[in-house]
């Protein structure tokens, strides 16, 4: 590009022009870049702070990787965490027993997914101990035939710390007139809250000895929760793990554990992403539509200009130099204003 077609183009951009319809349209085109540019700077950054805000909390209460018996339990689990916990990226692991059941308290009966878990070892896979909001997760250990609730599941049952409630397990025996449902009185110790309502409406944990004598599995476990130094290479460790330990295990890190929840909070992003380039693309048609209307304003200088010896190439440059800046103004503006808006949002 020569330096006079840059010089007119940017002296075209600054000019008055004698049709004010023409000026609106240009402070229109860079009022909508910079709302577009601006709304999408700060919708993202919301977008990637709660991402990296639910990533965290379901990394507080879940492991990375997960081991279970593929439809058995898992019997000698002992050895199994003596020798996995000797694997270099291993950091910690811990056994658990999971299985449904219906907690009910006062007539007011609710679902929840039930964990027994040894309150010695679960602080080595995951960070349940720290969401304790009421009473400490090693009362589970100290107090037989206990269990800590979420705190919303607890509202739902109307219990606090040291009510008693009537957990009724599926796993029960065989009478005259069919299976008899499994019923046990347990003694609320502690209450959590991770911040997600899934899990603080649906997760209740008992001692794994309870768990273990609750649900028939002598001294067997549902499978073992491991813990790595790095989360994000769960997945390659689990494959590795897989290969390593063949198909009498089956083996899951926690991207898919919670495979459809981060599919679907990618998708929204994505949606959202779509949504405001869109926006953004209109204003782009906008700076479209007023060259258009610059260059029949400016039929006359065109005309002196061809007279001159330049080329039609220079002039439409001499064009594109003013819609560039008209652009570059609207996106700066508006990633200025994007961040100072992402900044102040509250946390």
């Amino acid at each position: 590009m020569r330096p006079y077609e840059l010089w007119i183009g940017l002296r075209y951009t600054r000019a008055k022009r004698n049709n004010h319809f023409i000026s609106f349209i240009t402070g229109t085109a860079i009022l909508g870049m910079v709302i577009g540019v601006a709304a999408l700077i700060a919708v993202m950054a919301v977008m990637n702070g709660f991402d990296h805000t639910l990533r965290s909390r379901i990394l507080a209460v879940t492991s990375d990787v997960i081991i279970q018996g593929n439809g058995v339990p898992v019997m000698d689990w002992q050895t199994a965490t003596r020798r996995l916990s000797r694997v270099p990226d291993v950091t910690g692991v811990a056994p658990y027993v999971q299985a449904q059941a219906l907690i009910s308290h006062d007539g007011l009966v609710s679902g929840a997914m039930i964990e027994g878990i040894d309150p010695a070892l679960e602080g080595r896979v995951d960070k349940l101990a720290k969401d304790m909001k009421v009473g400490k997760l090693q009362s589970l250990q100290s107090h037989p035939w206990s269990i800590v609730l979420g705190t919303a599941l607890a509202r739902q049952l109307g219990v606090t710390v040291g009510d008693r409630i009537t957990l009724i397990s599926p796993q029960g025996g065989v009478t005259p007139l069919g299976v008899s449902p499994s019923l046990r009185q347990f003694t609320v110790v502690g209450l959590f809250s991770v911040g997600i309502y899934a899990y603080d409406s649906g997760m209740a944990y008992i001692n794994l000895g309870d768990a273990q004598r609750l649900y028939g599995l002598d001294k067997g476990v549902t499978g073992l929760r491991m813990q790595i130094k790095n989360p994000f290479d769960a997945p390659a460790f689990a494959a590795h793990l897989q290969k390593q330990l063949g198909p009498a295990f089956y083996i899951q890190d926690w991207t898919q554990t919670h495979e459809n929840f981060f599919k679907a909070l990618s998708m929204e992003k994505l949606v959202m992403f779509v949504i405001l380039s869109l926006i953004i693309a209109v204003a782009a048609f906008n700076i479209v539509a007023t060259l258009v209307m610059v260059v029949t304003d400016k039929e006359t200088d065109i005309a002196i200009l061809r007279t001159l010896g330049v080329t039609p190439r220079s002039i439409m440059l001499i064009f594109m130099v003013q819609g560039a800046v008209i652009g570059l103004v609207g996106t700066l503006l508006g990633v200025f204003f994007g961040v100072l808006l992402a900044l102040n949002i509250p946390t």
